[in-house]
């Protein structure tokens, strides 16, 4: 009697292991699933050659782009 005691206790314990492992999988599948962010238009500054997003660019008189305040003014514009 205690043999099947212990086996309905480790057949339990594998049935709650497996159905553990099974939502931590579909979780994991479903994070997966999320849309990546879209890609950004990059430009590169002029004088550090640094590649940076167009929306975080400043412009400069001139109409070319630059990473930093303190670039547009060495550059001249």
């Amino acid at each position: 009697m205690k043999y099947l005691l212990v086996l309905a206790v480790v057949l339990i314990a594998v049935w709650v292991w497996r159905n553990n492992r099974r939502e931590e999988r579909d979780g994991h599948a479903a994070a997966k699933k999320t849309p990546l962010p879209q890609a950004q238009d990059m430009v590169r500054c002029p004088v550090c050659s640094v590649h940076l997003p167009r929306t975080d660019a400043l412009p400069g008189p001139d109409g070319r782009l630059y990473c930093c305040q303190e670039h547009r003014l060495r550059a001249g514009s």
